[in-house]
């Protein structure tokens, strides 16, 4: 059994809300080469905005102290870094000062998965900035439920009976499993209220090649704002999704981020704007802080190495969705402080618009028809 580990934190960029510092990225790869054929099998390490992205193979499973330790003294030591740089931000989502066995909950995203390596094992990593973890629930449900995105689901005997999506309630804090197509119904009343409801993972259904209890999808969804329980930054999540034989194909995996569909987060996480499909060097969020921004690294696993990766979205395939995302985000910006840019107020929260609207409430009177 393979496992991989996808964990981010935004320990501080330059300058503003921009980008991970060259010589944090470089920290990293140290840290990672260290613990090369000791704790981990391989590594790789990227940012995508002014988020850290740490990718590390291994055969310890989810949860992992040891990894989870390797990743928090990553971010600890960026920190301690990114402080004597005075980097914005730095160490902004290192919520605890406290390691307890693994990161959940102190403020890092993660996204991690055990599988048994096929003959041809593609991973695709996706990494967003500006953004929530309800950002995936469009695509993830296009890949795996959308049979006008993913033609394999009509066509493919193998994926044809669909997938199961593990969906969290988080506020709650439970979750439910449902499978699709049968209950298609039910998942998007849920995963539509993406500000509560997030897919975590999708699972084979019975007919597939693939083992039942493996996932073919997981997805961070840490909330920094219900974690301090206050606005601290924005959630900026991740997900590993594998594909071909008995998943989508790669270009099945893709096409969802051909549309630049609406997401929250965006200047001060308190916007609606496109999410932009960029390559890599290109995932630097500027305008008004953004607009929110996905990357695609792609990967063939051989024997837990990460042969790789291709930047999936440094084509011009996905011109036409990014001048589409311009062209929403002018649309969107010209609303300024009014809804629908400006997100509603139930989700403004925690954000920093409370503490404007406590320096009001005295000035309020009853009315008098």
């Amino acid at each position: 059994m393979n496992t991989l580990s996808l964990i981010k934190a935004d320990i501080g960029s330059c300058p503003g809300h921009s980008v991970t510092h060259q010589k944090v990225l470089d920290l990293a790869r140290e840290k990672l080469e260290e613990e090369k054929g000791k704790a981990i099998i391989d590594y790789y390490v990227t940012n995508c905005g002014d988020d850290l992205e740490l990718l590390m193979s291994h055969k310890k499973g989810v949860n992992n102290e040891e990894i989870h330790k390797l990743a928090w003294d990553t971010f600890t030591e960026g920190t301690a870094l990114a402080k004597e740089m005075k980097l914005y931000g730095a160490g902004q989502d290192m919520l605890s000062d406290a390691f307890s066995g693994n990161v959940r909950g102190l403020g890092p995203g993660i996204s991690e998965m055990e599988f048994t390596e096929r003959k041809a094992e593609p991973i695709v990593t996706f990494m967003m900035d500006k953004t929530e973890p309800g950002a995936f629930n469009f695509p993830i449900f296009k890949i795996f439920g959308d049979p006008f995105n993913t033609a394999g689901l009509v066509i493919d005997p193998k994926i044809h009976g669909g997938f199961r999506f593990e969906i969290y309630d988080i506020m709650k804090r439970n979750k439910v499993l449902l499978r699709c197509p049968q209950e298609l119904y039910d998942a998007l009343a849920l995963i539509g209220a993406k500000s509560r409801y997030v897919i975590k993972r999708v699972y084979p259904t019975e007919g597939s090649p693939l083992p039942l209890d493996e996932p073919v999808a997981v997805i961070s969804t840490e909330k920094l704002a219900l974690i301090a329980g206050k606005y601290v930054g924005k959630d900026d999540p991740c997900a590993i999704v594998r594909a071909q034989s008995g998943m989508p194909a790669l270009g099945e995996v893709l096409e969802p981020f051909s549309m630049p569909y609406l997401v929250s987060g965006w200047m001060r996480g308190s916007h609606n704007g496109p999410i932009m499909p960029v390559a890599q060097k290109d995932a630097k969020c500027t305008r008004f802080d953004g607009p929110p921004r996905v990357i695609a690294l792609g990967y063939q696993l051989s024997n837990g190495k990460l042969i790789g990766p291709v930047d999936l979205f440094d084509d011009p395939a996905f011109d036409g969705a990014r001048r589409k995302a311009g062209e929403i985000a002018d649309y969107m910006r010209a609303h300024g402080p009014f809804e629908p840019h400006r997100l509603p107020l139930g989700d403004m929260e925690y954000t920093t618009l409370p503490e404007v609207l406590e320096g009001l409430k005295d000035r309020f009177s009853p009315v008098e028809d």
